[in-house]
C-alpha cells in the first residue's frame, strides 16, 4: 500500500512543477491560480512521501519520489511545454525509469 501512497505522491510532483511552470507564463488572477494549485500540491506530495516513509526506507522512497516526479515533469514538457525530445533525453528518461523499477525490485518493503 505504501508504494501507491509513494507513486501518488510522485504524480502530485508532476503537478506541482506544472502547476509552477503554468504560473511562470501567465499573470494576474490566473497565475495566482496556477501557485495555488502549486501550494495544494506540493502539501499533499509531502504528506503523502512524509506517510511512505513510516514503512518504506527513506532513501528509497525519496529516490523513487523524485524519479517520478522528474520523469513525469519531462514528459508533461514534452507533451504541453514543446520542450525538446530528442534520443539523448529520451535515452536518459528510460534510464531513470529503469532505476526507479530497480529500486522497487531490490527493497525489501
Amino acid at each position: 500500500m505504501n508504494w501507491i501512497i509513494l507513486i501518488i505522491a510522485g504524480l502530485f510532483e508532476v503537478g506541482f512543477t506544472t502547476c509552477l511552470g503554468k504560473a511562470k507564463s501567465t499573470t494576474g488572477t490566473t497565475a495566482i491560480l496556477w501557485m495555488f494549485g502549486f501550494f495544494i500540491s506540493l502539501s499533499v506530495s509531502m504528506y503523502l512521501l512524509y506517510k511512505a516513509t513510516q514503512s518504506l526506507p527513506m532513501g528509497t522512497a525519496y529516490a523513487v519520489w523524485t524519479g517520478i516526479g522528474a520523469v513525469g515533469t519531462v514528459i508533461i514538457g514534452i507533451i504541453f511545454f514543446k520542450e525538446p525530445a530528442d534520443f539523448w533525453r529520451l535515452f536518459f528518461i528510460v534510464t531513470l525509469i529503469a532505476s526507479i523499477a530497480g529500486l522497487k525490485l531490490v527493497s525489501s518493503h
